[in-house]
This record gives structure tokens, C-alpha cells and sequence, in this order.
């Protein structure tokens, strides 16, 4: 991969571009002909630049012959200083020798400094000049149908009638956008180039991409495509994509290859600033969908014409069956901010596994993920398989387990406040045991029988009698979770020292204080049991408790 991020060398005039002037014609390359696509700006004497320790970055040294034939020094200080190039006014002697870093060209026939220092300037100007009036031409022409309303794909098609090639657009993941000229983008030889753009084109991480100009020219090595430019998308700082020009066979002249770059380079910029434009659309109306499902968890409708009209809107049937997912609301490793990452996380959740005639509705309450999936034959096992596939991308993306908890199934969009409710109770019940993956409200059948007596006058005076003690003194929080985990392990000392990583005796201390606090031997089966249902009825009557208030019906 020719990784070409610094182009601009493309656009300004090379030593080769120079050479191809008609003074040059009856000269000869002495040394360096593999780097004459270096660029030139300037011309200096020799007897300038030959005491001076400043740098000679694209700068043409000019020398008479016989001034060289009387200099015996050495000429390896040109190349230490990057000089562009050497230039003999004349021939030069036989038994010079060149050093290899720095090309060096023989004229043969007598020009003049002040000739060749015209030269060399008007054939920089002129070319910087083709490079603006080709750069402002390209420019207008996307500008204008960017300001006409024209979408991605009539931009992209007018990248590849400007290059007469096919003009690709990916996104930030590498996978693609638009295209124009690629025949059949679902080919298997098209499925392997986009495969190799995605992985030679630094799409994942922002800090890969130098500036919003950055322009790389990639050898793909392969037919009918051995060449692309590509120009990265790249507005405020923040890495939208690519935009990709593909080189077609015999296309691959320098000069191409720089309109080219100039192409991707402004279309980078102007099709950034679409894609910014239908984000900023897409992201209204996903608050707008958002707020609809919100009310749909909450059953927030003012009558059912209400509810039918707004879901004819968001195009949701109310007589599918739906179930309900909820995550925690963990923040990604993101530069926007909380609500934006969350939200993007949600969309990820709901785009695994996906199926043509499904599509996912989604939103974010408080600090909750919230899926809603249209079910399609209502079975368990394709319920438990999307909530463990999203449980395995957000652990990807956030690096440790997830849990994903669903209810029972909603017959209708009617019932679907039901189903979060349950799921939003198994998502609390997982969080406090450090459940993960799929957690079906069905399946933590002893909670299920606890609900109902979890907010009785009974169930409050065993709270207030086993735990109230255990909370007032310091540590409340660390003596609950020694409990939880003692209690999990059956009682087995042993195993609840390895889970919660202490001694056995540091245990056995902890027993016998809590023991004493609460007035009963926690060590016997029957206060274990008495102490295991307080702890329950507790953490259901506090995720009950958040629930309610959260989805009973707002004024």
C-alpha cells in the first residue's frame, strides 16, 4: 500500500514534471533516477547554498560545470540537507561520483541560472495555478448539488463522473455507503475489494486519520482496480468515513492520479457535510420514534386514536407480538457524550441478528437500554438467541459482561408496558446477582412468587427486623454482599471465601458479627433461609419500587 497522506506532492511540480521541459531534452539523469516524483519549488546556486546549514527541502541546486570541476568536497552534505535535486549546467566531469539520495541531472548544453530560476518559477506557479482552478472547478460542481438537495448517491455518481471511475463511499466501520460505476456491489469480486478497503483504510479509530484533507493513494494489486484514492470524511474534528475513487486500468498516470486526489479531497469534505446534514435528520426523527416507544413502555397515550396514529407514523403493527430487552446503561468508549453513546449502543443492539421483514425499535429511559423486536413464531429459543447475541456485541464493545433481560411475550403493542415492566424487575434482579447474558423474567421463577408478597406489611416488618440492624451500623452495603455471596454458595464457607476473594476466617468473623447483630445464628439452615428471603424481598420491593415510579402514567 502506497500510503500517499502527504498527495500535495502530486499537485505541485516534480522533478520529473521539470525534467519533461524542452531545455532539459538533449540532458541526462546522472544518479537518482528513482526519485524524481520529489516535489520543487525552488532554484538556488550552488555558491549560495554551499556554506549555509539551512535545510534545501524542494530546492533545485544550480551549478556551472566548471564551478564543480574546482570543487573537491564532498557532495554528500546536499543529500544530508534533502536537496531536490542537482542540476549540471553543462557536462559534467568524467570522473565525478554522485551520491545516491540526491537525483542529479546533466544539461549538456548551457542555460544560465537566471534562465533556469525563470523557469523553474513559472512552471511552479502555473502548476499550484492548474491545481486551484482544477481544485475550485471540482469544488463548484459538488457544492451546487449539495445546495440543490441532492442526496449521497447523486453526489457519489458525480465523484465518478468527474474521475470517469467507480466512486465508493464508506462509513466510519468501512462498510459501504453509495457506490457509482460498480456494476454488482453484492459480487463476489466486489465483496472482496470492499473487505480490503475496510482493512488497509484506518476506519475504526479516529486518531489514524491525520486531517480532514488526508488523501491516501492505495495499491490493491488486483484487476480491473490496481489503484484507489481515497479521501477521508472528516468534519469538526470527528472521522465520518471515505470517500473512495476507484483506478481503473491505464488510468494510473501521475497526473491522473492527481486530479484524482483532488476529487476525493473536496468530495471528503462536501459528502461530509451531507452525511453530517442526514445524521442531524435521522437523529430527529430517531428522538421522535424514541419518545414514541418511551410512551409505548409506559402506555402514554392520551386515547387509542392517539396510539394508532402516532404508530401508523413510525410504521410499528400493534398486532404483532413483541418482547421487550433492556441493558444497563453502560457508556461507551466514545468522545460524544453520555446520551449519544447510549443511544449508539442501543442502535447496535438492535441491528444484531437481522432479518428482512424485522425491524427493531429502540430508545434509551434514564440509563436503560431498550430493544423492542417484533417476534416472529414466539418461541423461547429465538427470544434467548437475539438477547444473547446482543449480550455478546455490547461485552465486545464494552469489554465485560452484559446482562440483557426480557419479560414475557406482549400479545399486541397494547401490552408491551407489561412486558418492560417484568423486564425492567429481571434487569434489576440480574444486576444485583451479577447475572449475564440472556435473564428472562420467567426463569427467575422464585422471584416471580416473591413479587406479590414483596410489598406487604409482613415482608416490610421482616425487612425492618433481619436487615435494619445489619444497615445501621457502617459498611451496610458490605455486609449485604458478603450475605448475597455466603448465602449463593449454600452456606459453604469455602466457596463463598473464593467468590468474594477473602480467607475462610475473615468469613467465619464476618458470621459471627452479623450473627450477633441481628440476633440469630446465620450458620443454621433455617435463619440462612429466613435471612435469604429477607434479602429477596427486599431487592424486589426496591427494583419494584424504581420500576413504578418510572412507568406509571405521566400527567
Amino acid at each position: 500500500m502506497n500510503d500517499s497522506g502527504d498527495h500535495a506532492e502530486t499537485e505541485r511540480l516534480s522533478i520529473r514534471g521539470l525534467l519533461e521541459e524542452p531545455v532539459f531534452a538533449n540532458g541526462r539523469i546522472l544518479s537518482g533516477e528513482d526519485q524524481l516524483d520529489r516535489p520543487v519549488t525552488w532554484c538556488l546556486p550552488w555558491d549560495e547554498v554551499l556554506n549555509r546549514p539551512e535545510s534545501l527541502a524542494e530546492v533545485a541546486v544550480y551549478v556551472r560545470s566548471d564551478a564543480l570541476a574546482n570543487y573537491h568536497g564532498n557532495l554528500s552534505s546536499l543529500a544530508a540537507r534533502g536537496a531536490a535535486v542537482l542540476i549540471i549546467d553543462g557536462v559534467a566531469p568524467a570522473d565525478s561520483r554522485w551520491p545516491d539520495e540526491v537525483p542529479v541531472f546533466e544539461i549538456g548544453s548551457p542555460v544560465g541560472f537566471t534562465a533556469m530560476n525563470r523557469l523553474l518559477a513559472e512552471r511552479a506557479l502555473t502548476q499550484e495555478a492548474h491545481v486551484m482552478r482544477y481544485r475550485v472547478m471540482v469544488h463548484q460542481a459538488l457544492v451546487t448539488l449539495l445546495h440543490r438537495g441532492a442526496g449521497l448517491p447523486t453526489l457519489i455518481r458525480e465523484v465518478s463522473m468527474l474521475t470517469a471511475n467507480p466512486a465508493l463511499a464508506l462509513d466510519v466501520r468501512g462498510d459501504l455507503i453509495a457506490a457509482s460505476g460498480l456494476k454488482d456491489t453484492t459480487s463476489q469480486s466486489s465483496v472482496v475489494l470492499l473487505n480490503h478497503l475496510a482493512e488497509v483504510l484506518p476506519t475504526r479509530s479516529e486518531r489514524l486519520v491525520g486531517h480532514g484533507h488526508d488523501v491516501r493513494v492505495l495499491e490493491l494489486g488486483g484487476s480491473p482496480y490496481p489503484l484507489a484514492v481515497a479521501g477521508a470524511m472528516q468534519l469538526a474534528g470527528r472521522h465520518e468515513g471515505w470517500i473512495v475513487v476507484l483506478v481503473g486500468e491505464g488510468k494510473a498516470r501521475r497526473h491522473d492520479i492527481a486530479q484524482y486526489s483532488v476529487v476525493a479531497e473536496q468530495a471528503g469534505t462536501i459528502i461530509g457535510t451531507e452525511m453530517l446534514r442526514q445524521r442531524s435528520v435521522d437523529e430527529a426523527e430517531e428522538r421522535a420514534r424514541g419518545d414514541f416507544v418511551q410512551a409505548l413502555v409506559h402506555h402514554n397515550f392520551a386515547n387509542q386514536l392517539d396510539l394508532r396514529t402516532r404508530a401508523a407514523l413510525h410504521e410499528i403493527d400493534l398486532d404483532l407480538d413483541y418482547m421487550v430487552f433492556v441493558a444497563p446503561g453502560l457508556t461507551s468508549r466514545s468522545h460524544d457524550g453520555p446520551s449519544a453513546s447510549l443511544m449508539r449502543l442501543a442502535r447496535y443492539a438492535a441491528g444484531v441478528l437481522p432479518h428482512p421483514d424485522i425491524r427493531s425499535h429502540v430508545t434509551v429511559i434514564g440509563d436503560v437500554l431498550v430493544v423492542i423486536r417484533p417476534i416472529r413464531s414466539g418461541r423461547d429459543l429465538e427470544i434467548s438467541e437475539y438477547a444473547e447475541e446482543i449480550a455478546r456485541d455490547l461485552e465486545a464493545r464494552l469489554g465485560q459482561p452484559i446482562p440483557i433481560a426480557h419479560g414475557r411475550l406482549a400479545h399486541g403493542a397494547v401490552n408491551i408496558g407489561e412486558s418492560y415492566r417484568e423486564a425492567r424487575i429481571a434487569l434489576g434482579i440480574a444486576t444485583r446477582l451479577n447475572l449475564s447474558g440472556s435473564v428472562a423474567y420467567r426463569d427467575l421463577r422464585g422471584f416471580s412468587v416473591l413479587e406479590a408478597a414483596s410489598g406487604t406489611e409482613e415482608s416490610r416488618r421482616l425487612i425492618a427486623d433481619v436487615l435494619e440492624p445489619l444497615r445501621a451500623g457502617n459498611g451496610a452495603n458490605d455486609v449485604e454482599e458478603f450475605l448475597f455471596a455466603y448465602l449463593e454458595a449454600g452456606g459453604n464457607l469455602n466457596a463463598a471465601a473464593r467468590r468474594l476473594q477473602i480467607h475462610r476466617n475473615t468469613i467465619i468473623s464476618k458470621l459471627n458479627r452479623a450473627s450477633k447483630i441481628i440476633g440469630m445464628d446465620i450458620r443454621r439452615p433455617e435463619n440462612q433461609f429466613i435471612v435469604w428471603l429477607a434479602l429477596r424481598l427486599d431487592l424486589l420491593s426496591t427494583v419494584r419500587d424504581n420500576v413504578a415510579r418510572e412507568v406509571s402514567p405521566r400527567g
